[in-house]
This record gives structure tokens, sequence and C-alpha cells, in this order.
């Protein structure tokens, strides 16, 4: 992972102590207690993603610097995380090459992460990313099912009565958007299987 965190970087970032002090900090954020999903594997996920669509992707070091850093703050606590994770962001970003328009950008991919089916100004790759961070709900149903098991492991202090009731009203908000895939390509490829995998986990709920 640090090799492919330096190839983005290095070409925008010349103070090679930086690069590996933010990689580093950034490892330990995603490899923190408690990180049973939202960790460096789901990094990669998403950069290897990026790398299987490349032809849909009009800014992919945009779009990679924002997988780096989406859930680099994750408190399930917290209602703050993507707000956070793109400010910490935003502090990286201000000692590259990116223009103020790019660094924006990054920022704003990350914080439209907190409500994947709300409605947001259109922006170059948004559609795109907001889709890959999803596709594991269109995943085969064992590798979803251990998705929802890895979940129900960062909420582990959650009683179940409580957790059930959120994870319900997550679980029907997603099966009620109509759009749940906002590319066409996500859309065919993931959203039946998405909807029969969130179907099935309501009903074991």
């Amino acid at each position: 992972m640090q090799t492919r965190w330096n190839a983005l970087i290095a070409p925008i970032v010349a103070d090679a102590a930086l690069r590996d002090v933010t990689y580093q900090q950034l490892s330990t954020a995603y490899s923190g207690p408690g990180r049973y999903y939202h960790n460096l594997h789901h990094v990669q996920a998403l950069l290897d993603t990026v790398e299987e669509y490349a032809g849909l992707v009009k800014d992919r070091e945009v779009v990679e610097l924002a997988v780096w850093f989406h859930d680099a703050v994750y408190d399930y606590l917290s209602s703050e995380n993507e707000t956070r994770s793109a400010e910490l962001a935003r502090q990286f970003l201000v000692h590259t090459t990116l223009s103020p328009e790019r660094q924006a950008r990054v920022a704003y991919l990350i914080e439209c992460t907190a409500h994947h089916t709300a409605s947001y100004a259109p922006a170059p790759d948004l559609d795109f990313f907001l889709d890959a961070d999803l596709q594991i709900l269109g995943g085969a149903e064992a590798d979803y099912a251990e998705y929802a098991r890895q979940i129900r492991q960062e909420y582990r202090l959650i009683p179940d009565l409580l957790y059930r009731r959120g994870r319900r009203k997550v679980l029907e908000q997603l099966l009620n958007t109509p759009i749940l895939y906002r590319t066409p390509e996500f859309r065919e490829r993931l959203d039946a299987a998405a909807r029969r995998n969130l179907r099935a986990e309501l009903d074991r709920l």
C-alpha cells in the first residue's frame, strides 16, 4: 500500500518526509482498534476499482486522494467523520502542487460520502466515487454477509436492540432510494444484487 501511496503522492509532494509521515498517519488511522470494515482493505478495494474503471474517471489523482482520506476519521458514534476526514485532507493538500480547485474537489468528494442517497451539486467523478464506495452492497452473497458482519463488529458496543433499529433504518433508506447507483455502469452491474442483499439483511434483522 505504501508503494501505491508514493506513486500517487511523489509527483505532487516534493518533501519525502511529509509523504512518509502522512502515510504512517493514514495507515495508523485505518488500522486502529474497531476498524473491521473501514480499514486499509477498504481503501485497497476502492483503489482497485479506480484502476478497473479508469475509463470512467476524469481526474484519477483527485479520486485516489479522496479514496485515501475519505474514512481517515472514523468514530461510529460521530456524525462528523466525513467533515473531519475532509479537513484532514485539506490540511495535507495545501502542501501539494494541486490547484485550489482540485484540492476543493477532493474534500467535496469525501464530504458527500456522509449521505450516499442525497442530492448533491454535480462535480467531476462524484457519481463514480459514491458508486465505488457502495459497490460492496452489490457483491456476492458471501461477500455482503462478511461486510454486514464487519459493520456489526464496528458497532459491537451497541446493544442488539438499538443496533437492529438503526441498521434497519439505514437499509430501508437505501432500498427506498429510486437510484442506488448513479452511473449506468454500476447500476447495470450491481443494482439488482445490491437490492437482494439489502432485503436479505433486512429480513434477518
